[in-house]
């Protein structure tokens, strides 16, 4: 089937595996973090099972509070520098893409055009970059400030802040560098278009010093799903990261999001959105379930409060394990994740007690169980539902929850048609079926 029709399948990878307790796991490797080795022989087997992209989350800072609490799930506090380990890892892969998080709060534009423009061709067009505007204070302590500043001003400046890169990688039209030795001409000058940037955020004179990427532009992922972030990927996402533990709530957000791109002259094509979601496999569903429910007994309770402290953004650990919350503890808005706030509101709302929301939050992602051929009948009905265009995968448990989905459940998709047994395209953009951009300084034709 063509690139435009297959299921999206991309990998959301964390050194163990996104699971709290996936660090404690029998299969896992000590000091895999800070691995190149390792990470490279992760990708190959993603490669291998001909997933759409390996893509790397981050947030610049460690936490600097409640380490008793962190040290029982480390996430974020040793990790390499997401765009550094992408390039080394190019080199080792030929077809997978490589997408990474860079934030617009704590970076430059120029920085991040440059970075990711260096990924794209070291990758030979397979980059990728989320764009986010982080969301902890830690983050923000790192650079000077006290806290974030407030959630719409950070969106402002976001969108400012992917404008100027976007520009900068049109610096140079495509057949810019002419080669020509014999009249001593590296370049055809007139291709060369320098930005004179001045906005309210940020001021830029110049031009990229680095030829047009293979993909004309790298692709652009986001994860915003609060109003604000919504309006903002149907304005310029190409690759939306989307929400839902349920199908209803997928198909909702799938048909919001896709239904605000037309007045900014875009069709519902040129997004993709997948749907967040963690799978667990088993002889049944019944044994996965059980598989799943052992690992949630293995996540020690002070790291259930700790991401519930992070996400609400209100301490809860004063209360009784096993008494209802009151719904008064819920503040009255969140500067963070507005779709996590809103799922512990949801889940205290419920009477829940508080054990049973740590044991139950689940940052607003599926769970899908089961054997493969129950995996892909829920992607098989999600996409045909209009749920979403395919799964962003949290792999839980590492190396095997991958060899799971690339042994097991991507054989099963493809007998169905459902999933490529090639890669089509050489670029990212190919094998998710994106145009190619036009140099905004081209002429027409």
């Amino acid at each position: 089937m063509s690139a435009r029709r297959h299921i999206v399948l991309g990998g959301l990878f964390e050194a163990n595996g996104y699971h709290p307790a996936a660090w404690l796991m029998p299969g896992a490797q000590d000091g895999a973090a800070t691995d190149i080795g390792y990470f490279r022989r992760i990708v190959q087997t993603a490669e291998r099972g001909k997933l759409d992209f390996f893509f790397l989350a981050d947030t610049p800072a460690a936490r600097t509070e409640d380490l008793d609490a962190w040290t029982r799930a480390p996430l974020y506090m040793n990790m390499m520098e997401p765009i550094t380990l992408l390039s080394a890892i190019a080199g080792a892969t030929s077809h997978i893409g490589l997408g990474a998080t860079a934030s617009t709060s704590f970076y430059e534009p120029y920085n991040v055009a440059r970075l990711f423009a260096s990924l794209d061709h070291i990758s030979h067009g397979r980059a990728a970059w989320n764009v986010v505007t982080t969301a902890n204070d830690y983050a923000a302590r790192n650079f000077g400030l006290d806290a974030l500043p407030p959630h719409q001003r950070r969106y402002d400046r976001a969108g400012e802040f992917l404008g100027i890169v976007q520009a900068l990688w049109d610096t140079w039209e495509d057949d810019a560098f002419i080669h020509d030795k014999a009249n001593v001409r590296m370049f055809d000058p007139g291709k060369f278009h320098a930005l004179d940037h001045q906005g309210e955020f940020f001021r830029v004179r110049g031009g990229l010093n680095m030829a047009r990427s293979p993909q004309g532009q790298p692709v652009i992922f986001q994860a915003g799903a609060s109003e604000t972030g919504r309006e903002f990927a149907a304005r310029t996402a190409e690759v939306v990261f989307g929400t839902g533990a349920s199908m209803s709530e997928a198909i909702a957000f799938h048909q919001d999001l896709k239904g605000r791109m037309a007045r900014y002259g875009r069709h519902p094509d040129a997004l993709k959105v997948l749907s967040g979601v963690s799978i667990v496999l088993g002889e049944s569903a019944a044994h996965a379930r059980e598989k799943w429910a052992a690992w949630q007994e293995m996540v020690h309770i002070d790291i259930g409060l700790m991401y519930l402290k992070t996400d609400l953004e209100t301490d809860l650990s004063d209360l009784p394990l096993d008494e209802a919350v009151p719904e008064h503890r819920i503040p009255e808005k969140s500067n963070f994740h507005q779709v996590y706030f809103e799922e512990i509101a949801g889940l205290i709302r419920q009477g829940l007690t508080l054990r049973q929301v740590c044991r139950r939050y689940n940052r607003s992602k599926a769970i899908f169980y089961g054997t493969a051929r129950q995996i892909a009948d829920q992607m098989e009905e999600w996409v045909a539902a209009g749920a979403s265009d395919g799964f962003m995968m949290a792999l839980p448990v590492l190396p095997d929850s991958l060899t799971d989905i690339t042994e097991k459940v991507v054989p099963e998709l493809q007998r169905r048609g459902l999933f490529r047994t090639e890669y089509q395209g050489t670029t990212l953009r190919e094998n998710l079926g994106l145009a190619r951009p036009r140099n905004r300084h081209a002429p027409a034709g």
